[in-house]
């Protein structure tokens, strides 16, 4: 119930709280507020500190969460870039052989630690993994489009994906610091009604 209070009750604490650059969210992830004054900051979102810091380590929490799945994704954008780029190779040397009249002699793998040579000839077309067990017979110049089209989307995705990963380790900075101001404004508070 306090979780759900907090998380309704923490839009009307947007007075108390300011947002980096006025940014609300991006791409789903929403900003966090920094505190600037911590007593009406729960005030405004009718929270007591128990609650209010429970809510920032919740939402602490779903930073984390997101972060790994962005990494996941990261990671997942970072070696299938190299392999595009090996094939976009492959198929240039497979046109500038063809181009030549030369044959190519490749090794490729039958099964795990077992390879074949093949020598291949005058090749007009190369198949192509597009996953899901999917594999698709191209032309080598519909192959190079589709090859240069896959890694520049790879590319932008991945330049999108490492800005969200910064936002994402900003917000949970802010979050940390929020954390600690209610914290050491709690204990302050405490000392301060002990000392009276």
């Amino acid at each position: 119930m306090a979780a759900a209070t907090a998380a309704s009750s923490s839009s009307s604490a947007a007075a108390a709280a300011t947002t980096p650059q006025g940014v609300t969210d991006r791409r789903g992830i929403p900003a966090a507020t920094f505190v600037e004054d911590v007593e009406t900051y729960l005030r405004q979102a009718g929270l007591d500190v128990n609650s209010g810091l429970a809510f920032l380590q919740e939402r602490l929490q779903q930073y984390k969460i997101v972060e790994m799945k962005l990494l996941a994704q990261q990671r997942d954008l970072q070696a299938k870039i190299p392999d595009i780029e090996k094939c976009l190779d492959i198929v240039a040397t497979l046109q500038a052989k063809k181009a030549l009249g030369e044959a190519l002699t490749a090794d490729f793998e039958l099964s795990e630690g077992i390879y074949s040579r093949a020598k291949i000839e005058d090749t007009n077309s190369v198949c192509l993994w597009l996953g899901a067990n999917v594999m698709l017979e191209y032309s080598c110049d519909e192959a190079n489009a589709l090859l240069k089209k896959n890694l520049e989307n790879a590319k932008a995705s991945l330049e999108v994906l490492v800005a969200d990963l910064q936002f994402l380790r900003d917000q949970q900075t802010i979050t940390q610091v929020t954390i600690a101001r209610v914290f050491n404004w709690d204990v302050h508070q405490r000392r301060s009604k002990q000392a009276a």
